[in-house]
Formats: structure tokens, sequence, C-alpha cells
């Protein structure tokens, strides 16, 4: 099959079931996550609220409902093996397409709109929208797909910088705490902590969201990074703020580095922190039709 005869409406309708699967279908290590959290936290009050977290889970699981309201903006990781024969400007455009369907058929709310007339179509779609990151695998013969809706009140929090090499580790620790600490409540912890380490200015904060995207917990494939997640976690949750910054063990739920080489005179640094639910929904697509949903 050649990249003209492939059925790219199917790209358009997974795109547009990955939406509304995230938003409704929470991944198995979340829930693990968050049932763990709520077992080691010693504080009543946060136990409190982790119940209304779990009975949050499980309502949206028994009546088919969305897990928060909060819809987010439609972001989309895209794997493209090489042995996958494909267009990417078709992709692109069935990626457009689909979440825009969604939005429009399912329905729910559209949280996309225009930065200064603040106009809201209601599609989720527009200017830049869907945002898509684009990534290619050797000796791979289907399409990956991970759909991250990343909401406001997490995304806010966003924080960069760009650091000197002789600011040293600890420096850039100290700016994942201090991030952590200014952001409060406002994310809905706890959550993950993605950081992102290195490269440039726009390739670091992509590190950073790239590092949400992670099942809860796994570790960096360098041990050193690996090393620093687990200190970075043990500092964030010995801070005191707990679920939904109200006090409590458990203020994260997982610490995340992803990181690249950079420049001999800098050392970017970026950190973007996800809500408790940390929605993701991903499909593999095979030239032949074939679908795998997961997460």
């Amino acid at each position: 099959m050649n990249k003209q005869s492939f059925d790219y409406k199917l790209v358009e309708d997974v795109a547009k079931e990955l939406y509304i699967r995230a938003l409704k279908i929470l991944p198995p290590d979340v829930r693990d996550a968050v049932q763990k959290a709520y077992s080691r936290e010693t504080n009543p009050s946060a136990k409190t609220i982790f119940e209304t977290i779990l009975k949050n889970i499980d309502v949206a699981d028994k009546k088919d409902m969305l897990i928060c309201q909060d819809t987010g903006l439609p972001i989309y990781m895209v794997e493209i093996g090489s042995k996958f024969p494909v267009d990417g400007a078709k992709i692109k455009t069935a990626l457009y397409e689909g979440a825009k369907r969604a939005t429009l058929e399912y329905p729910f709310r559209g949280s996309s709109l225009h930065p200064v007339t603040r106009e809201n179509p209601q599609t989720s779609v527009g200017e830049g929208l869907p945002v898509v990151h684009w990534d290619f695998v050797s000796d791979s013969d289907c399409l990956d797909i991970l759909m991250i809706p990343k909401g406001s009140g997490s995304e806010n929090m966003s924080t960069m910088k760009m650091f000197i090499p002789a600011d040293g580790v600890s420096a850039v620790k100290k700016f994942v705490i201090d991030s952590v600490v200014a952001s409060g409540s406002n994310p809905c912890p706890p959550g993950i902590i993605g950081v992102g380490i290195g490269g440039t200015a726009d390739l670091v904060t992509w590190l950073a969201k790239k590092a949400i995207a992670r099942q809860v917990g796994t570790r960096n494939h360098d041990p050193m990074f690996a090393k620093m997640e687990q200190e970075l976690e043990d500092a964030i949750n010995a801070l005191g703020s707990g679920p939904m910054g109200l006090g409590g063990d458990i203020s994260t739920l997982a610490v995340h580095i992803e990181w690249a080489y950079t420049h001999i005179t800098q050392n970017p640094v970026a950190v973007n922190t996800q809500c408790w639910p940390a929605r993701r929904a991903r499909a593999k697509i095979w030239a032949d039709g074939k679908v795998e949903y997961g997460f």
C-alpha cells in the first residue's frame, strides 16, 4: 500500500475517538498512582480529598462522563514508523478535523479561542491548534498517536528559565521546587511534575511537556536523571502542600525529567505540571486499517 491509497479518514476518526477517550477514561497507571497516594496519605483532611478524587473517578466510569469539565487544548504526539505509508500533510489535516468533530459531535465544551478577541468558535481548533508534535521511528510499520488534552489550571503554571553552567545542579533543583511552590493549588495537585533540561528555549519546554506524557513513576533511562527525579519527588512531597494544596503528605504523584544536549554557555530548564487526572489516550494504526487503543 502507498500513501495515496491509505485511508486518512481512519486517522480523522481515531483522532476524534482519542480526544473523547482521553477526557473520559483515566489511564490505569494514573488510577493506581492515585490509589497508592491515598493509601500513603496520613493527613485526615487530605485523605478526605483523595476520597473525593476516587469518587470522581468512579462516577465518571459508571456514568460514562468526562473526568473534568476543562476539556483542555488538544495536543497530539505523533510517531511515524519508517515502514508506514504516509502523507504528513494529510495526517495533520485529519488530526484537525478529528479534534473538531470530537468537540461538535460528542459534544463537549470547546476551550480554544482567539488570543486577543477571545472569540470562541466552540470547535477546539483554530490557528495553531491542535498542537502536533512529530517524531519518526525506524523499523516500525505503524502510526502511533498519543493524545493529551491540557487544561489551563496546570498549563498556566508552566515556567522556563535560561540558566548558565555556573549556576549548577542545585539551582536547577531549586527552580523546579520553587515553581511547584508558586503554582500552589492551581494545577489541581497531586499531579505529575514534568521537567525539561537542556536543548534550546523552545526545545526545553517541549521536553517538559513530553515528560508529563510518560506513565506515572517510570524513570529516566539515564541513572543520574532517574536519581534526580526521585530526589525532586521526595523534596516536593516533603513540602506538605498536599492534595489540592490544602495540606498533606502527597503533593505530587511523580516527577519526570526529559533532557537534551545544550550549548556550552547555557542550560535551559522548564517545568510543565500536569493535574491529578494526567489524561491521555493512545492509538496505533496499521496500513491495513487495524487500530489498537491504549494509553
